[in-house]
């Protein structure tokens, strides 16, 4: 089970899913260009003293990232407010990434149509969406009670 976090354009929420990851036992696979400067050092800073026990790889565009799971058998499950599934009727497999959306603008169309399996955490009416990390966060929990891991 992995986390991609594709394009995310809000520090405090990478460094938030940075730490989830590392305490649910998950690679993160980071889709650039982030909408803020990304090197090392700002790395370790969001990922405070849980960045080494997080394995995270940088992409540096979506066709390589799209090329990296192709290669490794990933599927993507893409999580929306536009989606229609609940992730809780959604089955997981070992092999998944979880992909949120950057949270100014979610993903591009184009990405939303390559993703064949997309899901939704259900909300009450008039609500837009939940935040990034959040919604990771609930759907890797379920995502793993699933697997078992």
């Amino acid at each position: 089970m992995k986390l991609a976090l594709y394009q995310p354009d809000i520090a405090q929420n990478f460094g938030t899913s940075l730490r989830t990851a590392a305490c649910l036992g998950v690679d993160v696979e980071i889709i650039e260009p982030c909408g803020f400067p990304l090197d090392d050092r700002k790395i370790r800073r969001a990922g405070m003293d849980y960045i080494e026990h997080v394995k995270y790889t940088r992409h540096n565009s979506w066709e390589k990232f799209v090329s990296f799971t192709e290669e490794n058998s990933h599927r993507i499950i893409l999580l929306s407010s536009k989606a229609t599934k609940s992730y809780t009727e959604f089955t997981y497999q070992e092999n998944d990434v979880l992909m949120v959306g950057r949270e100014s603008a979610g993903v591009p169309d184009e990405v939303a149509a390559y993703c064949r399996h997309q899901i939704t955490i259900p909300m009450q009416p008039g609500m837009r969406s939940l935040n990034v990390a959040v919604s990771a966060a609930i759907v890797l929990g379920e995502a793993l009670r699933q697997i078992n891991l």
